[in-house]
């Protein structure tokens, strides 16, 4: 029984304490606290989703200097073929300011109806040749949207209308 002490446990959790705080120390140092700002890579999601919608993707491409891409969602993991599909982006803009994309075959998607439900009409926008609807959300931000075929694509964001310009222009089929 002298083997179970409080002293030979202390002996036992200290060093896997000191382990845990250099972990937490390591990954403190790691982080820049002059730019909080997590990319992450939106290809994978991108892909999964345009092989199982059934309609012509459109992504982003060609964004200027200073997007980056801070989230990504899809349902494409977990869709079969024909389900509706939708895709979600969200990115850091070079204002500082947040802008989104969602693309979706599904009218029901939770990323169309939270942004275009309770939204009012402000009229129409012409963006790279293509006509967008403006409108204001629910969260008085303004959002662009537009149907291409079955899916429909809003532009939306606390980002200046400027960038969701860019950001709705930037649009082109995807290519793997």
């Amino acid at each position: 029984m002298g083997r179970f002490t409080p002293a030979n446990m202390l002996r036992s959790l200290l060093p896997l304490v000191l382990i845990c705080l250099f972990i937490v120390g390591v990954m403190a140092l790691r982080q820049n606290p002059e730019d909080p700002v997590r990319e992450v890579d939106t290809t994978s999601a991108e892909r999964a989703s345009a092989e199982l919608a059934s309609y012509e993707l459109l992504v982003p491409r060609g964004l200027p200097e200073g997007w980056r891409p801070t989230s990504v969602r899809t349902n494409a993991g977990s869709a079969s073929t024909g389900d509706p599909i939708t895709l979600q982006i969200g990115w850091y803009t070079p204002g500082g300011e947040y802008a989104e994309y969602v693309v979706s075959d599904d009218p029901a998607a939770e990323a169309l109806t939270d942004v275009l439900e309770d939204a009012t009409l402000e009229g129409e926008e012409q963006v790279d040749g293509e006509t967008w609807q403006r409108i204001t959300t629910e969260r008085e931000e303004t959002a662009l949207t537009r149907d291409e075929g079955t899916a429909t694509l809003a532009v939306t964001g606390s980002a200046s209308d400027e960038e969701l310009g860019t950001l709705a222009g930037s649009l082109e089929p995807y290519t793997p």
